[in-house]
């Protein structure tokens, strides 16, 4: 409930009258995205072995299934993406993160969502332009999906209910970020304020990735 509460600060919260407004983040949009100061990620918990297989059928942002079986022997960042949200300028930082690993074997799956302040209501074909047109994104965009409730999509069903502890747990805000091995387990989480280039994301990717950088 902690970090619900500072996520839903961060994301939406606005000054007394009395205090100045805070500094404005950098955003690509600013007609529709509401900038947010960074809050501090939760500490990390410990993570229990976990031999959940992702392997669902998922669809791409132009209707194409795809099976996540299909990015065997390659890492992977889970991330539910939102247009509107003070975290969306991470999708900068997303593109720069799949260009220096893509060719180490690495990719980056994005499940636009708007599950957490109406902030992804764009249709497929808005959404699909405004991530190339604002932030030219080259990692591929799948399809708007429920990461909470009932509804929930089964990935995420699997990511929050089936993986082991230090993972599992119901999403709390956009850009929260889920890292899989080459063989297709998820074997870290990392919460919104937790950036794509921080260093903790950096150093548990460069442990898993098929093709380990040069030193």
């Amino acid at each position: 409930m902690f970090l619900v509460a500072v996520l839903l600060v961060a994301c939406d919260a606005k000054p007394p009258a009395d205090q100045a407004p805070p500094v404005e983040q950098p955003a690509a949009s600013a007609e529709q995205i509401v900038p947010e100061p960074p809050a501090a990620p939760a500490p990390a918990k410990p993570i229990a072995p976990n031999e959940v297989i992702l392997d669902q059928q998922v669809k791409l942002l132009d209707g194409t299934t795809k099976s996540l079986s299909d990015y065997r022997g390659k890492a992977l960042l889970v991330v539910n993406t939102a247009s509107e949200c003070g975290f969306t300028p991470q999708y900068a930082e997303l593109q720069e993160l799949y260009g220096k690993y893509k060719a180490k074997g690495f990719e980056v799956v994005a499940f636009p969502s708007n599950d957490f302040g109406g902030q992804e209501p764009g249709t497929p074909e808005q959404i699909d332009a405004f991530v190339h047109s604002e932030y030219a994104v080259e990692f591929p965009m799948f399809d708007k999906v429920v990461t909470k409730g009932a509804n929930k999509d089964p990935l995420y069903r699997t990511l929050t209910e089936e993986t082991g502890e230090g993972i599992k747990g119901e999403i709390a805000w956009n850009f929260t970020k889920f890292l899989v091995d080459p063989q297709g387990r998820v074997v870290q989480r990392f919460e919104p304020p937790v950036t794509p280039l921080a260093p903790e994301l950096i150093a548990a990717l460069e442990k898993v990735l098929p093709t380990p950088p040069a030193q």
